[in-house]
């Protein structure tokens, strides 16, 4: 029988690789992966890195094999460049993405200033800016980030597009529409791949998008995932599996594809 799995969708940072294990990846994960691949598959590293970032990382950690597309910043869908070694945007989505956030950013600047103020004046965390403004925060710790979280729930009411993924101590302000979740969605539509057929695994918070069950059929995450991350895999009706990070991802291939590829 040939596995189901058409599309897989990973995060890297505490899923697909950690930094608290030796050594850092599961090789039993790559090689399957690597299977996977060889059989048909295409698979997604999904990430709240930046595109830099993630080749910074693929290079640190020496993984054997390459993604055949990255989804970056929870939000941007990328393909490999003519020469394989760059990556390219794919399709508009990059193109929409980038003015519906300015437009988002430009709109929200009283519920922004709020914010800022908030953080200032009440915690210590600390305000991250780009060249577009303010892009997000970094917390002391996940207590403050929790107090950070509810205030701008509370204060976004009237702004319903304005939203923000987090991932730990972080939290990066985005558009409601644009998140890990959305961005699997377009990667799938544009490869024309059925939700019936994608696999995703996750760890933290910026994951629940794409682990709710609404993108993708098979959602999974490591014994290390957090409780919400947990939650939402089990109420999709997916798998949550007994090992950490790498080891928990491939425990995870291995219950979806049952052994066959």
């Amino acid at each position: 029988m040939r596995s189901p799995i058409r599309l897989l969708s990973i995060d890297f940072d505490g899923t697909l690789v950690s930094r608290v294990t030796e050594p850092v990846f599961n090789s039993q994960c790559m090689e399957l992966i690597r299977e996977l691949q060889d059989a048909g598959a295409i698979w997604a590293i999904n990430t709240g890195r930046s595109v830099d970032l993630l080749e910074t990382g693929l290079a640190e950690f020496a993984l054997p094999i390459r993604p055949d597309f990255i989804l970056t910043t929870e939000r941007d869908v990328f393909r490999p460049g003519r020469d394989s070694e760059k990556w390219e945007p794919f399709g508009d989505w990059n193109q929409r993405c980038a003015r519906d956030h300015a437009d988002l950013l430009s709109s929200a600047g009283s519920v922004l200033a709020e914010f800022v103020d908030f953080v200032t004046n009440q915690t210590k965390a600390r305000l991250i800016y780009n060249s577009e403004g303010l892009e997000g925060l970094a917390a002391e710790s996940e207590e403050e980030m929790d107090r950070i979280t509810d205030f701008i729930r509370r204060a976004r009411a009237g702004h319903p597009k304005l939203d923000y993924q987090r991932n730990g101590i972080y939290l990066r302000f985005c558009h409601a529409d644009y998140h890990k979740g959305a961005t699997l969605a377009e990667l799938a539509r544009l490869l024309d791949v059925a939700r019936e057929n994608i696999f995703a695994a996750g760890d933290h918070h910026n994951d629940v998008s794409m682990l709710d069950g609404r993108f993708a059929a098979m959602p999974s995450c490591p014994a290390n995932a957090i409780p919400e991350v947990q939650n939402a895999v089990s109420n999709a009706g997916g798998y949550i599996a007994q090992k950490d990070h790498g080891a928990g991802v491939h425990e995870a291939l291995l219950h979806f594809t049952n052994g066959d590829l």
